[in-house]
């Protein structure tokens, strides 16, 4: 069975010009705008369509926060941008799987122009962007992957190092950063620096054994979601006792497993669903086991969607979980478990990869 192709339709959302927002406040407006726009629709598309259109969504207004931000720099008296650029992001923004509810995780790509005001602008330039996003409802990244830091702003050359510095080094946390990393996608400014980041980054990773081990090691670990009965594991305790966590025992584990399948077969997108698309066409790895998890995953795409929500502000705020409720829905109920079945097979796929991996490097 071929997978359905990722959607290609025009979005739902509205192609209104955002020329004239001029204002992080007036983009959270915005937002809210488009997000009941999108859950008023939520029934009329599929899970595809509807991803695409949200994805489509969040990027128009990131975007438009990268345009506001160069007109606060000019206004405020920095001037116009000193070298060209590229806005990147990580994350579900990386691979355009973004819910109506998203948080930051980016970085900036700059040109190694030389300019005697390139480091300072640059600077205020990464911390008011970031400013800007948050006025307009995205919420920093608690682990700090935002281009108000240093670590995530560079020239194109100390990217360059620094993916390097990170290949060299096989612990935990530069293999994270590294996987972190390995999800960039352009949203604003000179797609040839965001374009050389990527043949860096692939040309790094492709054949080196010892990185796809150090990576896989990473990927083998999640969230417990069946026990020895098969049957679904919910949490025990506290607020959501009884309700199932969708993003870290499902969606998480799925987007790892399709992500190292991809560095290990040398597939150069960042989109769960491309990646499998391309290593089911390439036949890269087990068609019996791809083209299940293609199908797990996009029921994971629609469970994110039923998870609990919360308006703050106008804007929604999931907790992560499904609900007990939801549950109880027998069709969902299978789907469900019958994801989770594919997680674990997957799981010890990746389990015997890495015991053969080690067995070589002793």
């Amino acid at each position: 069975m071929k997978p359905t192709h990722s959607y290609k339709g025009p979005s739902f959302v509205s192609r209104e010009d955002l020329s004239q927002i001029r204002s992080p406040e007036a983009l959270r407006a915005k937002r809210v705008e488009m997000q009941r726009e999108l859950a008023e629709a939520g029934t009329g598309l599929d899970i595809l369509g509807r991803n695409a259109s949200i994805n489509d969504m969040h990027d128009r207004l990131m975007k438009h926060a990268v345009e506001l931000c160069e007109r606060e720099m000019g206004e405020a008296g920095f001037g116009p941008p000193p070298v060209s650029y590229a806005f990147v992001v990580f994350g579900s923004a990386g691979r355009q799987e973004q819910t109506l509810w998203s948080d930051q995780d980016n970085g900036l790509i700059l040109s190694d122009a030389e300019h005697i005001d390139k480091e300072a602008y640059f600077e205020e330039f990464g911390r008011r962007l970031t400013d800007i996003l948050e006025a307009a409802g995205y919420e920093k990244c608690e682990g700090k992957v935002m281009c108000s830091e240093p670590r995530w702003r560079r020239t194109s050359s100390e990217w360059t190092k620094q993916l390097e510095e990170w290949r060299s080094d096989l612990s935990w946390e530069p293999v994270r950063y590294l996987i972190i990393a390995s999800d960039l996608r352009l949203i604003a400014g000179d797609a040839g620096l965001a374009g050389k980041w990527r043949r860096d980054f692939y040309d790094g990773v492709r054949g080196n054994a010892a990185l796809h081990a150090a990576i896989l090691r990473n990927t083998v670990r999640h969230k417990k979601t069946l026990n020895v009965l098969g049957q679904v594991v919910t949490e025990r305790f506290g607020d959501h006792a009884g309700d199932f966590d969708v993003k870290y025992g499902m969606y998480i584990p799925l987007v790892n497993a399709a992500r190292f399948f991809a560095i290990q077969h040398d597939v150069e997108e960042s989109s769960t669903l491309k990646r499998l698309e391309r290593l089911i066409q390439f036949e890269a790895a087990s068609l019996p086991l791809l083209e299940p998890t293609y199908e797990a995953f996009r029921t994971a795409l629609r469970l994110r969607g039923l998870t609990e929500a919360t308006e703050r502000e106008g804007l929604l705020e999931s907790s992560g979980y499904l609900l007990s409720d939801e549950l109880k829905k027998k069709e969902q109920f299978y789907e469900l478990r019958d994801g989770l079945i594919l997680v674990r097979k997957l799981h010890r796929v990746l389990q015997r990869q890495l015991r053969f991996a080690e067995r070589r490097r002793a």
